[in-house]
């Protein structure tokens, strides 16, 4: 009982209150309101409202557990899925990166799993870039027309693709870098932190490098983060871990807390070109809510080999998606029938979750040998 009014049980308690009596006095509404014979029925609308949020606390959850933000799946599952206008869909989603990362950040800070230090020095290029690419997207939607909204679909698909690659190549080294030593400027800014991992049960000492290098690479992913309205995250944790080699859990919950700064930032040029409506955006903020507390809590005791696993299975189908969508905008390809889609979808997340049990089991394997050492 005492656990339960504590922080963060306390918030998703009320939370759970307030979204079922919220939606069920919604519900009633609906059912109760008579509207014209050719308008949406009430029931219909909350459904379509409803659904909207149980998809966006999936995303969230998911998200939060890799380090992407909810709107690196938000923004390419509706542009591959949907005939939504791009720029809608790139300002709503940053706004639920945002959001995804502002809740996930205080858990990630009270257990020690995100660098404070890094993040603060990473933060100011983020932000940079973000409302450098924020104006660029809207400078193009304003100029190009279905061509437009193609172009954006297949080269967000060609960067998921690549994203994917370096993702599902990297083992061991990805989660866990083997940093020997740290270059003067690295060394200068204080930014080694050691966090104890729950699920191994060990405390992890990590070095940094190529501070330098982060700084550029910042700009750079705010830049494609403002453009794509994907949020920051999901690409500022392979950054954070290839240039500096963060382990791969301290960039996500690193990234938790950049969103929430980067994404702020990047969504304005968006709402000051109208590209954000709130009756859509309201149910997706508040399963982005929900789900960034779940899944912060989550992170903090899942296995960071899985994490990888599931989010390669998200962004292999949004490349399927991205792509037939971008094909079908150009007049290549038409869109494939659902039954297409629904093989893809079941093959793909086959793939994804084999893999990924068998990893787990053979880290289990590799955790329990005698000196077996976590100290990076």
């Amino acid at each position: 009982m005492k656990a339960a009014l504590r922080s963060p049980w306390l918030e998703i308690h009320i939370l759970t209150v307030l979204i079922v009596l919220g939606y069920g006095a919604m519900a009633l509404i609906g059912a109760a309101t008579t509207v014209p014979e050719d308008a949406m029925p009430g029931l219909v609308i909350w459904g379509w409202v409803f659904g909207f949020f149980l998809i966006s606390f999936i995303i969230a959850v998911v998200a939060v557990l890799s380090g992407i933000g909810g709107g690196v799946l938000f923004t390419p599952f509706m542009l591959a899925f949907t005939p939504v206008d791009s720029l809608i869909v790139r300002g709503t989603g940053l706004i639920l990166a945002m959001f995804s990362g502002l809740i996930s950040a205080g858990p990630f800070m009270r257990s020690g799993l995100a660098n404070f230090r890094l993040c603060a020095f990473i933060s100011l290029a983020l932000g940079v870039g973000a409302i450098l690419g924020s104006h660029a997207a809207i400078h193009l939607a304003q100029v190009t027309g279905p061509a437009g909204e193609g172009f954006v679909r297949l080269s967000l698909g060609v960067l998921l693709l690549l994203l994917v690659i370096y993702l599902a190549s990297g083992g061991r080294k990805i989660d866990f870098p083997d940093v020997r030593h740290a270059d003067r400027f690295t060394a200068a800014l204080k930014l080694r932190q050691a966090y104890f991992e729950p699920s191994l049960r060990r405390t992890v000492y990590y070095t940094l490098r190529r501070g330098g290098w982060m700084i550029l690479a910042g700009v750079a992913v705010g830049v494609l983060a403002g453009f794509y309205g994907l949020g920051a995250g999901w690409a500022i944790v392979p950054a954070q871990n290839l240039i500096m080699g963060v382990p791969l859990k301290v960039a996500a919950a690193n990234s938790g807390v950049l969103l929430g700064v980067g994404n702020s930032i990047a969504v304005w040029p968006y709402i000051h070109a109208g590209a954000i409506i709130p009756l859509f955006a309201a149910p997706w903020l508040v399963g982005q809510v929900f789900g960034g507390i779940v899944g912060a809590q989550l992170l903090i005791h899942m296995r960071s080999t899985f994490v990888r696993y599931m989010l390669l299975g998200f962004m292999t189908l949004s490349c399927y998606g991205l792509a037939m969508r971008g094909l079908d905008d150009f007049g290549v390809l038409p869109w494939p029938p659902i039954w297409v889609t629904g093989l893809v979808t079941l093959a793909v997340f086959a793939a994804v979750v084999t893999a990924g049990l068998r990893a787990v089991r053979r880290e289990r394997k590799e955790a329990e040998a005698p000196g077996y050492d976590f100290v990076i």
